[in-house]
């Protein structure tokens, strides 16, 4: 069995402020300091960001499905504003899950070079034998992911 799921969210900056975020490793950063509740700490365990970075995400405690996920960048296409991460251990692929990978891609406003579109595709595989966990997925953390970059964008970071 296999699905995808999308979501798009408009950012009012050029696709190039919105990739520097979403095209580096200042995501991960965005995200552990917006959203504690989605993930508590980032490791980089390879690369500087790039295709090929493997990183190591541990979510807080009390997630009853998993504690960690490590995920690689397979693409990583400064042309075309798109990063693609996989899982490779823990997350998603202990419960069942052979493919658990999000594609993050920017496309600039053709009318206004001070907007942008930022779309999130999640695509995942599972064996028969996991197909009772396909309810499990949703989209819903990356929209939180999108709308905690978008804050970013918009109003700076968080003051510590």
């Amino acid at each position: 069995m296999k699905g995808s799921l999308s979501h798009e969210v408009q950012v009012k900056v050029p696709a190039a402020e919105a990739w520097k975020v979403y095209g580096t490793l200042q995501l991960a950063e965005v995200v552990r300091q917006r959203l504690p509740n989605v993930l508590a700490r980032i490791d980089v365990l390879e690369g500087d960001g790039g295709p090929g970075t493997k990183l190591h995400l541990v979510l807080p405690p009390g997630n009853p499905l998993v504690s960690y996920s490590r995920e690689h960048f397979l693409v990583v296409d400064d042309q075309t504003m798109t990063k693609v991460a996989q899982v490779y251990e823990g997350g998603f692929l202990n419960l069942g899950f052979t493919l658990y990978q999000v594609t993050f891609r920017i496309v600039p406003d053709p009318d206004d070079g001070n907007c942008c579109t930022v779309k999130t595709v999640l695509d995942y595989e599972m064996g028969e034998e996991a197909a009772g966990n396909e309810g499990l997925v949703t989209i819903e953390p990356f929209v939180h992911i999108m709308n905690a970059a978008t804050d970013y964008l918009l109003n700076g970071p968080v003051a510590n």
